[in-house]
């Protein structure tokens, strides 16, 4: 027997179909990252970092948040957090991936019904994957397709708590949620609504706090805001009512045995916090979207109001065939396949960020007409 046989076997499948995966360093003109506001590297949030390492404060947290691992420095940012978007309480994550993944894994509970948008991203499906409350699917931002899903549980006997989980900004192809809608929806059935922010904080609504602000301190909401795009750092905030909190804190096994984000991670993501209120940024990200919109949509580039613009190409050896060649330009944009997105959808996902400016964009127009 051949050690790994299937594991060969299996990346060998990959390779043929174009869905092999490998990682690059990034190089060129920034297209493809989530760091919308170019905070990332921003002076502001390494004098952060260096302050707090000259007050004293530890590189790593040592531990578990319910060990020794718990910092001062967690503790002020959830405070700043929760001010900040609205909420009674929140929780800090190592990542965004794990605080969707604990949420939808622990709040849940046996009897209850999760659902959600068909594009939802994968780290909620692999909460509902370990969650003891059955999961449905409903079509994309299908208000009737959510609500069909929820009479037909209750038709067939369901009883207990219906939670709804969408994304606000769709990573993918950049549309939002038709949250009123939603909201609605779960008040008429006492829903809880289960709201990932992860591509709209920092870009979209008052002061950056995400397309879900006016929602904000609804005692059926739950939002969560990743810190690793807009906010330039790292780790994710779930706010929402105390209940969440401490239930996580007592039930969440992905918080309970991880250990605790670095505290110098905390004291960035607070200055961070600080930067995306200030409207300048993301005035300048907004012109952006806006003249792009009218640069790349002759080669078929489709608008969508936001930081993300997908060009859909159907087949998956020319989508990273066309994403190998702007590279090679000079030009990180990204092919996106299966199983990321639907089959058939395979993408370039360009991504608006400050890294780039408008001569770049006009500059990317010209190279996509050039491989198109």
């Amino acid at each position: 027997m051949v050690h790994f046989d299937a594991q060969r076997r299996d990346l060998a499948e990959l390779a043929e179909r174009a869905r092999a995966r490998r990682l690059t360093v990034p190089a060129g003109r920034d297209f493809a990252s989530n760091d919308y506001l170019a905070l990332a590297g921003d002076p502001a949030l390494a004098a952060a970092v260096r302050g707090a390492i000259d007050a004293g404060v530890p590189i790593g947290s040592g531990g578990s948040r319910l060990l020794r691992g718990n910092h001062s420095e967690h503790e002020r940012l959830e405070a700043e957090a929760a001010r900040f978007f609205g909420a009674e309480q929140a929780l800090y994550f190592s990542t965004g991936y794990a605080a969707n993944a604990a949420l939808l894994a622990t709040l849940p509970q046996r009897g209850d019904l999760i659902v959600h948008d068909a594009l939802i991203h994968a780290s909620a499906h692999e909460g509902m994957r370990l969650s003891r409350a059955e999961a449905r699917s409903a079509a994309h931002n299908d208000v009737d397709g959510f609500a069909d899903a929820i009479a037909a549980w209750r038709a067939q006997g369901g009883t207990g708590r219906v939670w709804i989980a969408v994304e606000s900004l769709y990573s993918m192809d950049g549309d939002q949620a038709p949250l009123a809608a939603l909201t609605a929806l779960a008040d008429r059935h006492e829903a809880i609504l289960i709201v990932d922010e992860a591509h709209a904080t920092g870009v979209f609504g008052p002061e950056g706090r995400g397309l879900a602000a006016g929602l904000a301190g609804r005692a059926n909401l739950i939002t969560l805001h990743t810190c690793g795009k807009a906010l330039g750092c790292e780790g994710a905030l779930l706010c929402g009512p105390r209940v969440v909190r401490d239930f996580l804190i007592n039930r969440g096994r992905a918080f309970i045995f991880s250990t605790a984000p670095s505290p110098l991670m905390a004291a960035a993501v607070r200055a961070a916090l600080g930067l995306i209120a200030e409207p300048a940024r993301r005035g300048r990200l907004q012109a952006l979207v806006a003249r792009a919109e009218e640069l790349l949509a002759p080669a078929g580039v489709r608008p969508t109001g936001s930081q993300i613009l997908p060009l859909v190409i159907g087949d998956d050896a020319r989508t990273m065939e066309m994403a190998a060649a702007l590279q090679a330009q000079g030009f990180d944009v990204r092919g996106i396949r299966p199983p990321t997105v639907p089959a058939g959808t395979s993408r370039l996902r360009i991504s608006l960020t400050l890294n780039a400016g408008e001569d770049d964009v006009a500059a990317l127009a010209d190279a996509l007409r050039g491989v198109a």
